[in-house]
């Protein structure tokens, strides 16, 4: 099972001129729909007195939520390039606008396809590209005895201890790799009197 996908660390910056228009290419991490409006409202406010703030984003480690937006171009010269671009990278969770001062003489559609591109090429190949691993919580109850079994399993499957708790018995919240999670729960539950609470 495929728990990993292509995405980048904070922000990339790209700029592209052509015939006196220029085009300024900001690439964001973002997480959801909500950033990106967000983000996009930020930029606007920033470069208010461009003439266009197009953009594309796709988002979700399957990179099953995306839109393209052409902000008054020509239909498909803007968006759809952009889009092509983080498509050609495999990234996701990742927003890219492109904000266009116009310089007077008109590019046509081929030509705005190219500028889009090229800007948004440059904003990706100025941003860290990273991994990102796709995982889930679990929450564990046991008695202080199979402590050393529970610490074992962590350290054999290089897990991540998010919370612990010593009330009456031991609470843990683990962070396991989504292609771990069956592996790790048949081991949990081979630990006597170990339980898994069910809220993953």
């Amino acid at each position: 099972m495929l728990d990993t996908f292509l995405t980048i660390s904070g922000t990339g910056e790209g700029f592209y001129k052509e015939k006196g228009s220029k085009f300024i290419a900001h690439a964001s991490y973002v997480e959801n729909q909500d950033e990106v409006k967000e983000r996009i409202a930020e930029l606007r406010k920033e470069y208010y007195d461009a003439r266009h703030h197009c953009y594309a984003y796709m988002l979700g480690h399957d990179s099953s939520v995306w839109r393209a937006n052409d902000d008054g171009e020509p239909s498909n010269s803007a968006g759809t390039p952009i889009l092509n671009q983080i498509r050609s990278k495999n990234l996701s969770n990742i927003l890219v606008v492109v904000i266009r001062y116009f310089g007077g003489t008109k590019l046509g559609v081929s030509g705005l396809i190219r500028a889009y591109k090229q800007a948004t090429f440059d904003a990706l190949e100025n941003a860290k590209i990273v991994e990102q691993i796709l995982t889930q919580k679990l929450t564990i109850r046991f008695a202080y005895p199979a402590m050393n079994q529970v610490m074992k399993l962590i350290k054999d499957q290089d897990l991540k201890i998010l919370s612990q708790g010593y009330e009456d018995e031991n609470s843990m919240q683990i962070e396991v790799r989504n292609r771990l999670m069956e592996l790790v729960i048949e081991k949990l539950a081979k630990i006597d009197g170990l339980k898994i609470d069910d809220d993953f």
